[in-house]
């Protein structure tokens, strides 16, 4: 089905079959939570690669066991070619995989300076000073939203936009956008045409900007 205006795909979650485990389920383990740290925006990678350092340096890998940052992958349409990127879902924030922390509790407190003097943290997600984790239910919706098969599309056009036509038998016309279908991949250009508009349907690649 066509849709109209800014190009973005959504995938549709499907939930797993009754009675088989995913990678979600087993991300979900007694004694473990998961909490979101907050970063400076754009250092989600460094602090990541900081933060498991530290995790390896001051032994904490019993205490601390996954640093995830949520990407989706999405096809970028540029300069005539097609490439997939990782789009992060959350930027500024990285997702932490560790013991839970409670109060008066020695290995909790070690977990939590572990991550909190991480170079680039500037904090726990959580209500006041107290890190708040995640439901299990949000862990799983974000894990699989990770692994999503098909990708999202990302035109860099929109309806009602001028763009020119690079390839094809109509190269170097220029046209109005009229729909964007990203099921098929296909966009709809009106062109001028023997002195009339005539409706051509072509690929993303085959136009581009002015």
């Amino acid at each position: 089905m066509a849709r109209k205006g800014k190009a973005t795909a959504q995938v549709e979650e499907q939930e797993p079959a009754e009675g088989v485990e995913t990678p979600e389920d087993e991300a979900i383990q007694e004694g473990r939570a998961w909490y979101v740290i907050h970063t400076y925006s754009g250092y989600e990678n460094k602090v990541r690669t900081n933060l498991e350092h530290r995790i390896q340096t001051m032994d904490a890998k019993d205490k601390i066991f996954r640093v995830v940052i949520p990407t989706e992958d999405e096809i970028e349409i540029r300069d005539g070619q097609r490439r997939t990127v990782a789009r992060k879902i959350f930027p500024g924030y990285v997702l932490v995989q560790m013991i839970e922390l409670r109060e008066d509790d020695v290995d909790s407190s070690q977990a939590w300076f572990v991550v909190r003097n991480t170079p680039g943290v500037t904090g726990f997600v959580g209500s006041g000073t107290r890190p708040v984790p995640l439901e299990p239910p949000e862990v799983k919706r974000i894990l699989r939203q990770m692994r999503v098969e098909a990708p999202k599309v990302k035109v860099g056009f929109v309806v009602g936009q001028s763009v020119r036509i690079v390839d094809g038998p109509f190269q170097d016309f220029v046209g109005q956008v009229d729909d964007i279908n990203l099921e098929k991949g296909k966009v709809k250009v009106l062109v001028s045409f023997f002195g009339r508009e005539t409706p051509v349907e072509l690929d993303f690649l085959q136009v581009e900007r002015l």
